[in-house]
């Protein structure tokens, strides 16, 4: 099993009972994590020179320099809770905690985003004012998938070297584009041209879906030796839901506000050209080890080998020993990449669609902000429930846990497409939110349970670009469908149908697409040149 046994007291011990000898590390790509350094940032005891707590007894203590008083010690409570959060289980070691900033930076870059182009990009294209804006907008949605997919996943195989200079990279770029953004800002009508608008744009996504798919290959090396995959990137999801989206899109939208009415100025860019810097200096301190890839065997979707009748094959198969070494991922992960793609196609749908409905429908701003805001926090609510959920699960039998995910996702999508109401929209998302969060976590568990420890990475790397073209897809249809609520489901569940069909029956070991499906066994065999052929 992928997650903690029941019996957690030798494996996350704390205290002065802990022991002092080093703790030998599951992932080889990590040094042996001593105690050398534990108490090097506990320093209990006052400082040199410090005053007292009576020093300033007799200074007259006045109401600002109480409120004073109170903001800091508040903040110093806050970044201790937050510090010991970040650093819990030995994340300082490993260098998850490097990791963690970095991706708490791009969900902050990406709510800022969201809020300088709102009105110039997003209601736009949802007020339908044009096919053509209409166009560019899914262009923009679909073009950086379309990019990553086939190029940064093969290219995460070929890479030794770099990977901490690449997600720095897509940060710089990042602070590249704000910069020219702002340099052509209207303040007079508050837009931007669209020759400038558009690419830009286009390549904000694009760097930042990069930067999802380079850090899925790098959260391997860094993981924990007392926790697993799963627990890691749910941490690193919490982080930046928190963190990034809520914190940092709430002070986006404030200095945006300030900016904007007493400037003239897009405010929420500036917050963006902050955050990506810092984003850049913080991805250059992840441990150098991230860059290990000695040894690496590349995962691939298809497979291969013999087949045989609903999961049965013969002990001594016999490898394919032609062409560069790879690693077909097993039926379970197959199972659980199916039924992710089918929820992922779902979020997609629901991220765009709703608010396509909102404009479309000429009600009051009050109106519009109550449907957007119902199935935002619907949405929110379950995607916060369902990691929280993941990170407690035994995840035991990972692939039937997402089938029945995927299920209950396509069958609250029908209801919806049947009622056409915003409750069970509403339901819907909710649902789906936290379906997604768990869907997620069994396929996280499926790939470390069941791959070998030097194909995980690209495994990572490859299944998150399956994910996004999946989301795009979902996306897609919310953007061209009508903008009546049972239209726009009857679509996305017709689409659901059939990625469940294809996830139940990889689930039961065969497939309706020839090489992608569970006609295959649970642990794959290495297939190329370089793999040992059993006699």
């Amino acid at each position: 099993m992928a997650n903690y046994p029941s019996d957690e007291g030798d494996y996350r011990r704390s205290g002065p009972n802990r022991r002092s000898d080093p703790i030998p590390s599951a992932n080889r790509y990590l040094p042996p994590l001593g105690d050398e350094d534990t108490h090097a940032g506990d320093r209990s005891g006052p400082p040199p020179g410090s005053r007292g707590v009576g020093a300033g007894a007799g200074e007259r203590i006045t109401v600002t320099r109480a409120a004073a008083m109170r903001s800091r010690e508040m903040g110093s409570r806050m970044y201790s809770m937050v510090h010991r959060a970040a650093t819990a289980d030995g994340a300082d070691k490993s260098g998850l905690t490097a990791l963690t900033w970095p991706v708490m930076a791009n969900f902050a870059v990406d709510s800022a985003m969201a809020v300088a182009l709102a009105n110039t990009l997003f209601f736009a294209a949802a007020s339908g004012e044009s096919k053509g804006k209409v166009a560019l907008y899914l262009l923009i949605t679909i073009a950086p998938f379309a990019v990553i997919a086939p190029l940064i996943g093969p290219a995460l195989d070929r890479v030794q070297h770099g990977r901490r200079a690449a997600l720095a990279m897509s940060f710089i770029l990042r602070t590249a584009l704000a910069l020219v953004l702002i340099m052509n800002y209207d303040g007079a009508v508050g837009s931007y041209p669209s020759w400038v608008l558009y690419p830009c744009a286009l390549g904000m996504m694009v760097f930042s879906k990069s930067f999802s798919v380079l850090r899925s290959a790098v959260t391997p090396r860094v993981m924990p030796p007392t926790i697993d995959l799963v627990r890691v990137n749910s941490r690193l999801t919490v982080f930046g839901l928190i963190g990034g989206t809520i914190v940092g899109g709430g002070i986006a939208a404030g200095v945006e506000y300030v900016f904007t009415t007493l400037f003239h100025l897009p405010g929420a860019l500036f917050v963006v050209v902050f955050v990506t810097l810092a984003g850049a200096s913080l991805s250059m301190r992840i441990p150098r080890w991230v860059e290990v890839t000695e040894g690496e065997v590349p995962a691939t979707l298809t497979y291969h080998g013999r087949s045989g009748p609903l999961g049965r094959w013969p002990d001594h198969e016999p490898v394919r020993s032609t062409g560069t070494r790879r690693q077909p991922l097993g039926r379970n992960i197959i199972t659980s990449l199916w039924g992710n793609c089918t929820i992922k196609a779902m979020v997609g749908f629901l991220f765009l669609y709703p608010a396509f409905v909102a404009k479309a429908h000429q009600a009051s701003g009050w109106v519009q902000l109550g449907m957007l805001g119902t199935i935002g926090a619907a949405a929110g609510i379950g995607n916060f429930a369902g990691n929280f959920t993941a990170a407690r699960l035994k995840l035991g039998r990972p692939a039937l846990l997402v089938v029945r995910s995927a299920v209950a996702v396509t069958a609250l999508a029908v209801v919806a497409a049947v009622t056409g109401s915003l409750i069970a929209a509403a339901v819907a998302t909710l649902i789906t939110s936290g379906s997604s969060a768990i869907a997620k976590a069994c396929l996280d568990a499926s790939l470390q349970d069941d791959l070998p420890e030097e194909s995980r990475a690209s495994a990572f790397g490859r299944s998150e670009s399956v994910l996004q073209l999946a989301w795009v897809l979902g996306g897609a249809i919310g953007v061209l469908v009508y903008t009546e609520l049972w239209v726009g489901f009857t679509a996305i569940s017709s689409l659901l149908i059939l990625g469940l069909a294809q996830t139940i029956v990889s689930y039961r070991g065969d497939s309706l697409i020839p090489g992608f499906g569970g006609n295959r066994p649970v642990l794959a065999e290495p297939e190329g040149a370089s793999a040992m052929t059993n006699p």
